[in-house]
């Protein structure tokens, strides 16, 4: 493995100037081809908003059926919601019926109804029956609201080949216009819900990175004591970013990925650019001053060598261990982890090659001013700033000192930081999760407001919360609908329809509003186990977060187990010891309890809404949950690696165990602060987007982290391998031959 980083070294050195323009063109024909595109669109176009179904769940056949029997002489439906206008007004009704006739005039129009009646448009002849048109009984329409204060008016439109989004605006004007404050128009239809979704996540993205690399550099900019330094991975992580995207446009052909997932994977791609070109940096510029690197004398070869082959090896077991990590990922059955999981892959991938080539390219070529004294250390409020912070030579400092205090009181520190994690991990006790829709954009959007007050206002035109497909014949199905109408919690189910695979479907309302609720998922397993006499499949909201929670649960045990036994095999081979493997998972799953607990407490209790921004929806987006534990497990194992690989160096040179881990600790734990300080920044910068599943991932890698770098890293790790001894590399005979043999040794 060593000659494997001493040849990309000497490629470097040799080619420095190729690397670099190797990976400028790349990195631009990446981020081409998922801005811009090839055939079907770019990556936002080909990334959708909607249910993470489960590949051969019942709720998927359901949602699949229902949208394969949906009539195909429709387009998309907008309806509009006039709030705050007395329905009975001559005023109203003459001011709706002119809008209204205004909007039927369009083109793609079939008809549009109003509380007063319909309207006909020019492509009304597409519509077949009353598609479309509400009920319109002798007495009230139910297209005015029940305390009379709101009508609906519902545009049908034919088959429309181009994006409706506009032509549905447009409507939403023409309503707006004609009536002024104090009413209010609400528009919905799903591609404008969509198309919410998609430019809230791209303005969230660019926030983020608004956000998130200016602060990070400044950090850097006080760790390395310049800018030339700490540009380095900032250059590595923007190759990254791009290369993710583009691995993204990748996986939208064979998955189905969720929008959510170009935020998610592109904060995991900065982040670890950002973790590895640190580390590389700090050793390059540690090696350039031990062998007095300046224009009379070029050490940058060797040092770029040296540098490649310690902290370049410790960068590819960390990036296996984060692979490892979240390609557990990769064993569950919902298409929206496996794609986040795959995609997450990739960029660790990418992240690894910009830190292992780009990043010791540019350095390469900046030259001697990389060793130099920055010009900010003149400046005296900084000055004193960098000498602690930007000290790439000390033997001696902060974190050597911290070690040796905690080595003087090894089960003290063990027991108070256990304790703290153990608090903090109590509230998984109540933890919720759930599968949120309109709930995920911020209480301001429009179309979440529709749906908050159409659901209260107009109960007549509710839609079945659940529906039902059923091999079995319109009075079989009518029949078993019958003892579902009897169960707790439903109001009312429809009639037995026939649709044309000679199937029968029926519908089923309830009187919980919230389907990602308990209640309603719970009446879904309820309905599951009523004996039928023919095949019946149960779907719907509730359904569908049944069945997602259901193979995360079959699948866990199979990722769990993978990403234990293949971590424990990359530790293993990494020091040769059978116990830290051991003691590294059981401080990482304390550590992930404790970050687990404390997003619960903020996302399922409510604490804390009015400082970061959000409205609690009473659980965490069961997605969320498994990305934070993978996600955080992989950052976790990063740093472990880290400070791991210092140690183990300082053993091999012949120090004892505690020696070992005070060098190791004051070499290591200013990058692993460092590091965790800029991937802090990196999540909360993401997480003061609207969007509240990047939200919850931003703020829940950015406390694992926190948690990780500072209580166990700083404290709980030296303090077990303080009372571990010299039992830290133990391992039985027979492994420890193994080892010597086969072990990844410096």
């Amino acid at each position: 493995m060593t000659n494997v980083f001493t040849r990309i070294a000497h490629l470097v050195v040799r080619h420095p100037v190729a690397v670099l323009l190797t990976w400028a063109g790349a990195a631009l024909a990446m981020a081409s081809l998922a801005l811009v595109g090839v055939g079907q669109g770019n990556l936002f176009d080909r990334t959708s908003t909607g249910l993470p179904t489960v590949v051969g769940a019942d709720s998927t056949f359901v949602y699949e059926h229902m949208q394969a029997v949906s009539p195909d002489d429709m387009g998309p439906q907008l309806t509009l919601l006039v709030e705050n206008i007395d329905p009975a007004a001559p005023e109203t009704r003459a001011a709706l019926t002119e809008a209204a006739t205004s909007v039927a005039k369009t083109q793609a129009v079939a008809a549009v109804s109003t509380p007063y009646g319909v309207i006909p448009g020019p492509a009304v002849d597409t519509l077949t029956g009353k598609q479309g048109l509400p009920p319109m009984p002798d007495g009230a329409s139910p297209l005015i609201s029940t305390g009379q204060r709101s009508v609906l008016v519902l545009v049908a439109y034919a088959p429309i080949d181009t994006n409706p989004v506009p032509l549905h605006r447009t409507a939403a004007r023409v309503f707006a216009e004609s009536f002024p404050e104090p009413a209010s128009i609400l528009a919905y239809s799903d591609p404008l819900l969509y198309d919410d979704f998609t430019t809230q996540i791209q303005g969230d993205l660019v926030k983020g990175e608004a956000v998130a690399l200016p602060v990070a550099l400044l950090v850097m900019v006080l760790v390395f004591g310049g800018f030339l330094a700490a540009s380095a991975p900032l250059i590595g992580a923007l190759a990254s970013i791009a290369g993710g995207m583009a691995i993204l446009f990748a996986f939208s052909y064979p998955i189905t990925l969720d929008e959510s997932a170009i935020n998610v994977v592109t904060v995991l791609g900065i982040g670890l650019s950002i973790d590895y070109g640190l580390l590389v940096v700090s050793r390059y510029r540690e090696e350039l001053a031990q062998r007095g690197d300046d224009s009379t004398h070029d050490a940058r070869a060797e040092s770029l060598v040296a540098t490649l082959t310690t902290a370049g090896r410790t960068v590819f077991f960390s990036s296996v261990t984060v692979a490892i990590s979240v390609g557990g990922m990769l064993v569950f059955g919902a298409e929206l982890i496996r794609g986040i999981g795959g995609a997450a892959l990739g960029v660790v991938l990418m992240a690894l090659a910009a830190a292992l080539t780009l990043v010791p390219a540019v350095l390469f070529l900046y030259g001697h001013r990389v060793a130099k004294v920055s010009v900010l250390r003149r400046v005296p409020g900084l000055r004193a700033v960098l000498r602690r912070t930007a000290d790439v030579q000390a033997e001696h400092g902060f974190f050597e000192r911290l070690a040796r205090t905690v080595q003087r009181r090894p089960w003290l520190v063990v027991g108070a930081v256990t304790a703290v994690l153990v608090v903090l991990a109590s509230p998984l006790i109540t933890i919720a999760v759930r599968n949120s829709q309109e709930e995920l954009l911020p209480a301001s959007n429009e179309r979440r407001q529709f749906i908050e007050l159409f659901d209260a206002q107009y109960p007549l035109l509710a839609e079945p919360q659940i529906q039902v497909v059923a091999e079995a014949s319109l009075t079989e199905l009518d029949r078993w609908m019958a003892q579902v109408a009897a169960r707790e919690g439903v109001v009312r189910v429809t009639a037995a329809q026939a649709t044309t695979d000679g199937l029968s479907t029926a519908g089923i309302l309830t009187r919980y509003n919230d389907q990602a609720g308990p209640q309603a998922t719970s009446l879904v397993r309820e309905l599951r186990a009523l004996e039928a006499p023919f095949a019946v499949f149960v779907g719907g909201q509730a359904a569908i977060q049944v069945d997602f929670v259901d193979s995360l649960a079959q699948g866990a045990p199979l990722a769990v187990g993978l990403v234990i036994l293949a971590t424990f095999v990359l530790l293993f081979s990494m020091t040769g010891s059978l116990l830290v493997p051991v003691k590294t998972l059981l401080i990482n799953s304390l550590s992930l309890g404790a970050s687990v607990g404390i997003v619960s407490w903020i996302f399922v209790d409510g604490n804390l809404e009015g400082l970061l921004g959000f409205t609690s929806t009473g659980g965490i987006e069961t997605y969320v949950l498994v990305l934070i534990i993978a996600f955080g497990f992989g950052l976790a194992m990063d740093y472990e690696v880290f400070l791991l690989a210092r140690i183990k160096e300082h053993v091999d040179a012949g120090d004892s165990n505690d020696v070992a881990v005070r060098k190791g600790l004051q070499r290591s734990g200013r990058i692993i602060t460092s590091a965790a300080a800029v991937i802090i920044i990196v999540f909360i910068g993401f997480a003061t987007g609207s969007l509240l599943v990047i939200k919850e991932v931003g703020i829940g890698l950015a406390i694992a982290v926190f948690l990780d770098a500072t209580l166990v890293r700083m404290l709980l790790v030296p303090a077990t391998m303080t009372l571990l001894g010299d039992w830290n590399w133990w391992a039985p005979a027979a492994l420890r031959r193994l080892y010597e043999r086969k072990g990844l040794s410096h």
